[in-house]
């Protein structure tokens, strides 16, 4: 699940910032859409944030029903400890994904 909001931000990280080739951004939204899409959200929560676009962000992360937002923002993970859910940076999502995987085994 992601965001009508996320997808936008995707994109725009992807191609500006890693400057990911265009069929390769156009793969993983290609790939992102056929998933659920939560549609913008009406509001912003009472989160203080810099930067609008991250307030988005996490509105809708949060209007999904998430459990995590995983992002590299440092806007985003600064307010981790406010958050009303978890924020993780790709690292520990991975951390914990991998040392899960290693308990189920044993």
């Amino acid at each position: 699940m992601t965001g009508a909001v996320n997808l936008t931000e995707l994109r725009r990280v992807l191609k500006t910032k890693l400057r990911v080739p265009k069929n390769t951004v156009s793969a993983i939204e290609e790939f992102l859409r056929n998933q659920t899409i939560v549609p913008k959200p009406k509001n912003l929560l009472d989160v203080e944030l810099r930067d609008r676009d991250d307030a988005w962000v996490l509105a809708s992360a949060v209007a999904g029903g998430a459990d995590l937002l995983v992002t590299g923002d440092s806007d985003l993970l600064d307010i981790a400890s406010v958050a009303p859910l978890r924020i993780v940076d790709p690292r520990d999502c991975w951390e914990a994904l991998r040392k899960r995987r290693r308990w189920k085994r044993e």
